[in-house]
């Protein structure tokens, strides 16, 4: 078991201390009385002395109390649960939080050098083994101490010789439990990479199944999926098979445990030492007291997973951010345009040179056409000049300062209405429907079923990959930025749209310093330096 993990996710803990605190209260009150019914049972034992002799009203009493006694230990069972869940869910939507928000922060090399896929399961599938891990673990931690120790005091004073004797052997299903649980947790750590990896490539082959179809690739997918998917059944089956032996074994060593209070009461009872009724209330107890060590033991293959899982998000969680802004850094407020690149060198592997030393002066208001071959590092400069990375070496600035904030144009989940606003979320309908006209995808909104409320799913895959790329150029339309940063804007709109979109364009850049990837002529011949 991680020591260190462990520590951290119950750091997690602290804020809800109010319910640590309810729910051990619960465990000892229900523990308390869980440990009187042995008691009461061994005292209405004995009040059966022999055929003819039974105390009906003392035994009648007894049961009373004995209802009593379970009801009220059920009660604070329930209050036990139900701090521990809100415990538990608390603590997770508090890393889930954390996972998410680091996301956003992560330089975008991180999540481009990462499947998506395996991303996703972190977030969701990762962070539910660490609730299932958590919320067990915690319910067996409070009741199993609260048992262990309540048990051995009710045992002191029952008999202190017996007692010894169950302290001595009990270690010893710990020390089987410990043994398994240390091979256990390098196979669940092979489960979580391995169901990630699956995670990614399903991710992967759902979001591009027109290109499978259209090359005929199921076959091939299936098979690839079908490997991936029996290494995950091989590591699910051998960390499940390893981790379940470490309740039957530790189950014998109890019997054992068991067997021995069971020959050493019967040889007190003989010599006077206990009454039938104690026998019966030790053995109780010595079950009572195992009980707890078979709970954790059986608990371990969760708690293996979930700290498998909890390094997989916390290697998320961990992730340096991106660069962030300098304390004095001076929000924009009027943006002239004038952009300069002094030696600027990037790579995205520095293994493999890509641009050095690109030095470059563009006066505000001036239109750059950004023309090469593929490969060449085109959308790379669109890529340092919106500051998704940042250059290894030199300087970009604007307006003489250096760059800190600037959007990758995208759909998400929601109305056109919304999707259109993404910039600027005070825009009213006249705002947005103006800015669709300007971008022509006005006339394509209106022929959908609910016009601007319409819903796009996730990535825009109801509607033509065209329409999105009219969406995000409303959506410039809308935002009207001091700066346009364009790489093949138009390359999936139909050539009639186009011409259009350019006129549009064209009057938006005027006053406006324009950087724009190009392999259209007529978007290269418009431009003031190639």
């Amino acid at each position: 078991m991680d020591k260190g993990i462990l520590k951290r996710i119950l750091s997690y803990t602290r804020p809800y201390k109010f319910y640590l605190f309810l729910a051990f209260t619960g465990a000892i009150i229900s523990i308390t009385f869980t440990l009187l019914g042995p008691v009461l049972i061994g005292n209405a034992i004995d009040l059966i002395i022999d055929e003819g002799f039974v105390d009906f009203k003392g035994i009648l009493k007894i049961l009373i109390m004995l209802s009593a006694t379970f009801f009220l230990a059920a009660l604070f069972q329930w209050i036990l649960s139900l701090c521990t869940n809100k415990i538990t869910y608390n603590t997770i939507r508090d890393i889930r939080n954390e996972a998410f928000d680091k996301i956003h922060k992560v330089p975008l090399k991180y999540i481009d050098t990462k499947s998506h896929g395996d991303i996703i399961s972190r977030v969701v599938n990762d962070i539910d083994q660490i609730s299932q891990g958590l919320l067990q673990g915690m319910t067996q931690l409070f009741t199993g101490v609260v048992t262990i120790i309540g048990t051995l005091i009710f045992m002191v004073f029952t008999n202190l010789t017996i007692t010894i004797v169950v302290v001595i052997l009990t270690p010893l299903s710990l020390f089987v439990a410990g043994f398994i649980a240390k091979r256990s947790r390098d196979l669940f750590g092979v489960q979580s990479r391995t169901q990630g990896e699956l995670s990614g490539y399903i991710n992967e082959i759902v979001g591009n199944q027109k290109v499978v179809t259209t090359f005929n690739y199921e076959d091939r997918a299936q098979e690839t999926f079908e490997e991936i998917n029996n290494r995950l059944y091989k590591s699910g089956v051998d960390s499940q098979f390893i981790s379940s032996l470490t309740n039957p074994s530790a189950r014998v060593v109890n019997s054992v445990v068991y067997a021995v209070v069971g020959i050493l009461g019967a040889i007190n009872a003989i010599h006077g030492g206990l009454t039938i009724g104690q026998i019966s209330c030790f053995l109780t107890y010595a079950n009572q007291y195992t009980k707890p060590f078979n709970e954790v033991s059986g608990v371990l293959a969760h708690l293996q997973t979930a700290f498998a899982s909890a390094q997989r998000v916390f290697d998320i969680i961990d992730q340096p951010i991106e660069i962030p802004d300098e304390e004095d850094a001076i929000q924009f407020v009027n943006c002239k345009g004038d952009v300069t690149l002094e030696n600027v060198s990037f790579s995205y592997n520095p293994e493999i040179k890509l641009l050095e030393n690109i030095n470059l002066q563009v006066k505000p208001g001036y239109k750059i056409a950004i023309v090469g071959p593929t490969g060449c590092g085109k959308s790379t400069i669109i890529n340092l000049l919106m500051r998704f990375y940042d250059v290894d070496s030199g300087e970009i600035k604007v307006d003489n300062i250096n760059i800190r904030n600037m959007q990758e144009t995208w759909l998400f989940a929601g109305s056109i209405r919304d999707n259109i606003a993404y910039g600027k979320p005070e825009a009213n309908l006249d705002e947005i429907i103006s800015a669709a006209k300007a971008s022509h995808a006005h006339s394509f909104i209106k022929r959908l079923p609910k016009g601007y409320d319409t819903i796009i799913t996730e990535g825009g895959s109801n509607i033509s990959q065209g329409q999105k790329q009219l969406l995000c150029i409303a959506r410039v339309m809308l935002t009207l930025p001091p700066m346009l940063i364009l790489d093949e804007a138009t390359s999936s709109i139909d050539t009639r749209t186009e011409i259009r979109i350019q006129k549009a364009f064209t009057k938006l850049m005027e006053g406006r310093t324009s950087f724009v990837v190009a392999h259209r002529l007529s978007t290269i011949k418009e431009a003031d330096v190639i």
